[in-house]
């Protein structure tokens, strides 16, 4: 039998830092990269698109099972346009948290997330990846920071886009997002006792990139 191929889970919260994270262990060890957000994005933008509500989850099923997408070049493409910068708002991101909380999405979602797991290997990151769609990953990497402090990084990336935001509200919205995450009824966001813990309240990138390649190098040598 032919080993599967390797991938490495890394799930945290909203502003954890984790898709800066996994995309820079992604390019360093010359693996595939899964933003799985983007997909619950992408969802949530088609829907809104046509004017449909967010908690119809039988629509949005169907949505997600639709989806034309595309990542070319660093942009992403729905239905053949270019949606790279609608998806990176603050109201995408509320939204795809709330798409995200309907079983029947995450189920049509399921393989298509799979689908990326192609030599030589897989980074994904998201809030189940290590949980239910790769729990097979030999490295799960559980990657958070305190609420403060992914709020400072929000507000810092909201203000660079020309986006005015209040700290409050920033750290009240990742609250409310923590929260609908955590005590969702399917694949809650949380910390498994088989994926190590990493908190990037006082390190960098490069630290916490560092410290993701060193477990993965420890264990490709056992």
């Amino acid at each position: 039998m032919t080993a599967p191929v390797p991938v490495i889970a890394i799930d945290g919260p909203s502003a954890s830092g984790k898709g800066t994270v996994a995309e820079r262990v992604a390019q360093a060890l010359g693996f595939h990269y899964l933003d799985s957000g983007a997909l619950y994005r992408l969802t949530a933008l088609a829907a809104l698109q046509r004017g449909e509500p967010l908690d119809d989850a039988q629509k949005l099923a169907g949505r997600a099972a639709a989806l034309e997408i595309a990542f070319r070049d660093g942009r992403t493409w729905l239905s053949g346009q270019d949606v790279t910068e609608a998806l990176r708002t603050e109201e995408m991101g509320v939204a795809a948290s709330q798409v995200a909380a309907h079983p029947e999405v995450r189920a049509r979602l399921l393989e298509r997330q799979r689908a990326f797991r192609q030599p030589p290997g897989l980074v994904a990151d998201g809030r189940d990846m290590g949980s239910v769609v790769f729990p097979d990953a030999p490295l799960k990497v559980f990657l958070t920071a305190a609420v403060e402090t992914r709020a400072q990084r929000r507000h810092k990336q909201l203000m660079e886009k020309g986006m005015y935001a209040k700290m409050p509200d920033v750290v009240e919205e990742l609250r409310k997002r923590d929260a609908r995450d955590t005590n969702r009824p399917v694949a809650p966001l949380k910390h498994y006792s088989d994926a190590i813990f990493l908190d990037t309240t006082n390190i960098s990138v490069d630290e916490a990139v560092a410290s993701v390649l060193e477990e993965w190098r420890n264990r490709a040598a056992r």
